[in-house]
């Protein structure tokens, strides 16, 4: 995506900062926006505690925070200490721009006596000071609602459908690896002109999942697997085996998030994958002949601009239009 000269910023109130976690992510942005990456110190006490000090003045500043809130904690806690010091340096307006929303996974109460973290992640960042938050691709849309305050949901589905037709990949059929992602999928397959596997699965406990059935037909397609994020890998490579036994020929994958934790990269490289694609919203931590990283910054550069100056970013956010 080329950003648009209609949207570089001329104005002096525009600032960009980055976190520690994300700051490879947040100089491409600001590179995509022609601004300069500001400058901020971060250090942390022998006993972990964290310090930061913005280096230069942010008073009356559109303030643009950007760190995503993966794991581990510390990542959260710098965020919440960038939006509580711009608050103090009187800041006009402080955004949070988390490229990936940590503890989203945990949105509901699915059994007794445990925490709905996504919401209480939500509270901190409310209640430290954010008068926005921008994020991608989170794994429950209605976590919106979390918030009493303007959440932009951005989707990498534009960069990653422009890629994909690139490769004009024939025989194209899009699959979910589970019932959830099927409104995600679907919108792909209609993009992309293609057909829709499911395949159905059943997750005996936390990051275990085991393949029960394939809905649709894999024989002699070139299958494409969409989700928001892969952590493990079990329930992706799972997915992928399951579609090679059942006839696919090629088996291409698409995830906004990679967290590729423990052993997810080596399973990856040993299974039946030709290409994953992935977005930089995390850092790569293993690089693989088979993982190819896509990057979005352009289009967190864009609603970054569209809402410093007020301007409509729906295009950006509107999974259904291209």
């Amino acid at each position: 995506m080329h950003i648009s000269a209609t949207f570089k910023s001329t104005m002096s109130d525009l600032k960009i900062f980055s976190g520690r976690a994300s700051k490879y992510l947040a100089q491409r942005i600001a590179k995509a926006a022609r601004l300069k990456l500001g400058k901020c110190e971060f250090k942390t006490f022998s006993d972990g505690e964290i310090w930061m000090k913005y280096n230069e003045n942010i008073r009356g500043t559109d303030l643009f925070v950007v760190q995503s809130t993966n794991p581990p904690f510390e990542n959260i806690m710098e965020l919440l200490l960038m939006i509580d010091a711009g608050r103090r340096a009187s800041a006009r307006r402080i955004n949070a721009v988390i490229p990936y929303f940590g503890y989203a996974r945990q949105d509901r109460k699915d059994q007794p006596r445990v925490s709905i973290s996504a919401k209480l992640i939500a509270n901190l960042l409310t209640k430290a000071g954010a008068d926005r938050v921008i994020t991608m691709d989170l794994h429950a849309p209605q976590i919106q609602g979390f918030f009493d305050i303007p959440v932009d949901h951005l989707y990498s589905s534009k960069v990653f459908i422009t890629h994909i037709r690139k490769l004009n990949i024939k025989n194209l059929v899009v699959a979910t690896p589970d019932v959830g992602g099927i409104k995600m999928a679907r919108s792909y397959a209609k993009r992309l002109d293609a057909d829709l596997i499911v395949i159905d699965k059943r997750r005996p406990k936390p990051n275990v999942a085991e393949i029960m059935n394939i809905i649709g037909n894999a024989a002699g397609k070139n299958v494409l697997i969409v989700d928001d994020m892969i952590d493990t890998g079990g329930t992706f490579v799972n997915a992928v085996e399951a579609l090679k036994k059942n006839g696919a020929k090629s088996i291409y994958g698409f995830c906004t998030h990679a967290i590729l934790s423990g052993h997810a990269v080596n399973e990856i490289n040993k299974s039946h994958l030709t290409k994953l694609f992935i977005t930089d919203t995390l850092p790569l931590k293993q690089k693989s002949d088979k993982i190819t990283v896509l990057s979005i910054a352009d289009t967190f550069a864009d609603a970054i601009l569209r809402t410093n100056q007020n301007k409509s970013i729906s295009s950006l956010f509107d999974v259904n239009k291209d």
